[in-house]
């Protein structure tokens, strides 16, 4: 990834147990803001970001709506467990599997093999899920 001119949080933060919600926060105050790397731009409100909102069961728009009129990250989670769908502990235990464990031997593990090779940093081993793929990525360690 060339030099971002500004990163989100990691994709493995939580808040209120949930997973990535900060990294989907983070990614809509800092577009919003015009300081998103562009390499995010394509991707708003689809992927990870659509997971998580699907999860909640609220429309990635009305949460947007939601941060930009300046909830907080815990806000932000208030508002979708009160808008969207009650989930128990044991949906969520699922859901974090999921999402940290997409690209491994599944549908998305050829395309994360064509993502790694595209970048000699990311090109290795020790990158299983999308998870990890993120991490090294953006220059964190797994």
């Amino acid at each position: 990834m060339p030099e971002a001119t500004t990163l989100p949080r990691s994709a493995r933060d939580k808040i209120g147990g949930v997973i990535y919600f900060p990294r989907l926060c983070d990614k809509v105050r800092l577009i919003h803001a015009g300081t998103l790397h562009p390499d995010f731009h394509g991707n708003l409100g689809l992927g990870m970001d659509l997971w998580v909102c699907q999860f909640l069961g609220v429309a990635y728009e009305d949460l947007k709506a939601q941060i930009l009129a300046g909830a907080t990250d815990e806000d932000a989670l208030a508002w979708a467990r009160d808008n969207g769908i009650t989930r128990p502990d044991y949906e969520l235990a699922w859901f974090t599997s999921y999402i940290t464990n997409r690209g491994l031997r599944d549908d998305m593990s050829q395309r994360l093999a064509e993502r790694k090779k595209e970048d000699p940093k990311t090109d290795h081993d020790d990158i299983i899920t999308f998870m990890d793929y993120i991490e090294v990525d953006e220059g964190r360690s797994l």
